[in-house]
């Protein structure tokens, strides 16, 4: 393996660490299912990683890119799926609000794998940085070891901040975090999926 993990590293961190869809999605998920929601959506995310790593090792996510008909449908049906999931964080919120019993919207593993799997932005990190990080020739093999270090960066510094943002603000009322985070979320989601379609 030929991998250039040293230089991977600050090209992954700013990716990793910064707000986007996983991180909204992290919170919300939290929030409505606490530590079961939390781990449901990193799974799929974890999921969505591996699934770009096994595309591009694969080839294929090359073909579709190359392809200026299907990347565009592949980006609108991202963006409206990412616009339905804020949409569903913002009238949770909403919700919150004025029924305290009705149940929160939390994320499933299929949703949060779709999310990143649909995301313009995650297919073209792994085209364009992750690929020259992936030694010479490649390979799945080598993608998958990227993705594996890529999950577990992404994994630790979101169960980290969900533990100071959610799991700790005992003297918060829960009704009022849940509602404030999932219209925040659900409003971040909609700009970065707008942003993504846009750009």
């Amino acid at each position: 393996m030929d991998i250039n993990l040293l230089g991977f590293m600050p090209a992954l961190l700013p990716v990793a660490l910064s707000p986007g869809a996983s991180f909204t999605l992290v919170m919300g998920s939290a929030l409505a299912g606490g530590r079961k929601g939390l781990y449901k959506t990193l799974v799929g995310t974890a999921l969505g990683i591996y699934t770009h790593a096994l595309l591009i090792g694969l080839g294929i996510t090359a073909v579709i890119v190359s392809s200026p008909a299907i990347y565009s449908v592949l980006k609108i049906a991202g963006t409206l799926y990412l616009l339905w999931l804020g949409c569903m964080l913002i009238l949770s919120g909403f919700n919150a609000q004025h029924h305290q019993s009705k149940k929160m919207y939390s994320v499933t593993i299929r949703e949060a794998w779709l999310a990143n799997v649909l995301n313009p932005k995650a297919i073209i990190f792994y085209l364009t940085v992750v690929s020259h990080f992936a030694g010479k020739f490649g390979g799945v093999e080598n993608y998958l070891t990227l993705a594996s270090v890529h999950i577990a960066i992404m994994g630790l510094w979101l169960i980290i901040l969900s533990h100071a943002l959610v799991f700790s603000t005992k003297k918060i009322n829960p009704l009022l975090l849940k509602k404030y985070i999932n219209i925040a979320g659900g409003m971040l989601l909609i700009i970065f999926s707008l942003h993504s379609f846009i750009h």
